[in-house]
């Protein structure tokens, strides 16, 4: 099974749709059971609250059906995944600060595997909800493929099964 934790400041905005997005993707490859998928925060300032409102709209207008709580990230969260897809520069230096600098070949710039650069803007500030959509769906299909190919042997094993 593979471990892909998104991860951003709140966990309310773009580690849920991320992870909800990735999701739908996993899903219609038809390998959910290949991947553990997961969302967490930064900061803890945003605990046990639902998904932003305009954010969860927002997945609803796209067919998503996805319900989410926001989680603090944990030290044990870091060491039991396998990706860990950070959202900014701030959550890297949240993470760096938290790890002390371990854990570093886990960690990637979600937005690195898309076509809009590394960061991926927060549309809590922004206010351009459908941007940040467009930003994340392409990163995960970027790192959807990267993650196919550097599993091949285990997603083609979990596929035949």
């Amino acid at each position: 099974m593979i471990g892909v934790t998104f991860v951003c400041l709140g966990n309310i905005c773009r580690s849920p749709m991320a992870e909800a997005v990735f999701r739908r993707m996993v899903g219609d490859e038809g390998l959910s059971l290949s991947f553990n998928i997961s969302s967490f925060a930064t900061s803890d300032c945003e605990e046990g609250n639902p998904i932003y409102p305009p954010v969860q709209r927002l997945l609803r207008e796209k067919g998503y059906n996805f319900t989410h709580r926001s989680q603090p990230l944990t030290l044990s969260d870091i060491k039991n995944a396998q990706y860990i897809l950070i959202m900014d520069a701030l959550n890297l230096r949240d993470i760096v600060r938290m790890t002390g600098g371990n854990y570093g070949e886990k960690i990637f710039m979600l937005g690195s595997f898309g076509e809009y650069g590394s960061d991926i803007a927060d549309p809590y500030y922004t206010r351009d909800f459908e941007r940040t959509y467009r930003e994340i769906y392409s990163a995960c299909k970027g790192l959807l493929s990267y993650l196919l190919a550097q599993h091949a042997e285990a997603i083609g094993y979990d596929r035949r099964h």
